[in-house]
């Protein structure tokens, strides 16, 4: 139970840090309420279904990534400005962590999810499925952003963050499947040993 309170208390510090000045508040708004959303259904659902550690941590890892991208908008992120100049890129790419953690950290809930209530079987299939589901959650993210922007019009120019790309959306699915191919490759295996722990 330390663990976890000790990762809330970084949560909501980080939140804090996202709310005072963000660049602009409606963008901050729709940026963050994923991550107050997750924060809200894990605790509803923590005496019932209580995850490993590490999947614990990566959300945490990934909620820091959204209220960053929160404060200062995607594409304004000053550490990803001096990587453009130092790389010599025409944009800031901050976008692409989120989206590469879009897809890195929902494949391990849904891998711990679907092991736990035995779901697929077979460790191929379930691989498979796992990043199809992280490519669909991507991809309704999309359409997400699209009905904002169709909704609020230019004050969603910082939400969408494209920074005119014309394949931003392509891309940042692409960048969402890596993610999620990536965290089963590297850590399919330590989160096994963690879920030995408690199965």
């Amino acid at each position: 139970m330390k663990y976890i309170y000790s990762l809330l208390i970084v949560f909501f510090a980080v939140f804090i840090w996202s709310a005072i000045n963000p660049f602009d508040y409606f963008t901050w708004f729709l940026e963050i309420v994923p991550a107050l959303i997750g924060v809200g259904i894990l605790s509803f659902t923590y005496r019932r279904f209580r995850f490993t550690n590490l999947v614990y941590f990566l959300i945490l890892i990934h909620s820091v990534i959204l209220m960053a991208g929160g404060h200062y908008t995607y594409a304004e992120v000053p550490l990803f400005d001096s990587l453009a100049d130092v790389l010599n890129h025409t944009r800031n790419n901050y976008d692409k962590v989120g989206h590469f953690a879009q897809g890195f950290i929902p494949a391990l809930i849904i891998r711990e999810i679907v092991i736990r209530q035995d779901v697929i079987n077979g460790a191929k299939w379930r691989s498979f499925i796992i990043v199809c589901i992280c490519l669909a959650i991507s991809a309704a993210y999309e359409f997400i952003e699209w009905f904002v922007a169709i909704q609020s019009g230019e004050d969603a120019e910082s939400f969408l963050g494209t920074q005119g790309y014309i394949w931003d959306t392509q891309s940042d699915m692409l960048f969402a499947t890596m993610g999620a191919i990536s965290a089963l490759v590297l850590l399919s295996n330590l989160h096994n040993r963690q879920l030995k722990s408690i199965i």
